[in-house]
């Protein structure tokens, strides 16, 4: 007798890391306006210059960057006595930047971060267009090849020998599809700095990992 088979089918690839987009910040403070100002200006200005100098869309190392305006903004703060003192300003920019080299990544990192008033607020690994759409498009033939199998082991087990696909999708998506949605997107891990040197970064970009998920449907006799 011919029976429907519902499974899902889910494969996971891995590829290192390409590009590793840095965020960073600067932030000065400080009793006179004018001195902030032109201070938190210099040191926005003096980072622009060195991202420009390594800056190349098609060979890197640094393949984009983008800097915020400068906000300047000025409060009053209170004691513990409950008095209010005299203003202190502050002026701030962000900065970010995608490298496409981790050793040079590194090494400006650690040379920026010993200015007074950068703050390395985090990497954000990735990878290419191309490659992010070749490991994708080989994560759903393999998710395909993994439901097609299970439900033919399903088959066997039921004593049924041929094996047809009815309906495939993502999770979801099929009609009456009453189970769990599982995670299946690409996910961009977090970066990992190691203060190998005093003042260091040893940058160790951990592996992007692409994840699909399909939900099928066959028909067994």
């Amino acid at each position: 007798m011919p029976a429907t088979i519902a499974v899902t089918g889910q494969f996971l690839v891995r590829h290192d890391a390409e590009r590793g987009t840095v965020r960073l910040s600067v932030a000065l403070e400080g009793s006179s306006r004018d001195d902030v100002v032109e201070r938190a200006a210099r040191l926005h200005g003096e980072m622009g210059r060195q991202l420009g100098a390594l800056h190349d869309p098609a060979a890197g190392p640094v393949t984009s960057w983008s800097s915020d305006q400068l906000r300047v903004w000025g409060q009053r703060p209170w004691n513990q006595e409950g008095r209010q003192l005299p203003v202190v300003y502050y002026a701030a920019a962000g900065v970010a930047a995608t490298f496409v080299d981790v050793a040079v990544l590194s090494s400006w990192l650690t040379e920026i971060s010993l200015l007074d008033g950068i703050t390395v607020d985090g990497v954000t690994w990735g990878l290419t267009e191309d490659t992010l759409a070749a490991i994708t498009d080989e994560a759903r033939r393999g998710a395909i090849a993994a439901a097609a199998h299970k439900a033919a082991v399903y088959a066997e087990s039921l004593g049924l020998s041929r094996v047809r696909a009815t309906a495939l999708s993502d999770p979801g998506l099929l009609e009456h599809d009453d189970g769990p949605s599982p995670k299946g997107a690409a996910r961009l891990s977090a970066f990992a700095a190691d203060a190998s040197r005093p003042g260091g970064f040893t940058l160790r970009p951990e592996e992007i990992t692409v994840e699909v998920v399909v939900h099928a449907r066959f028909a067994a006799e």
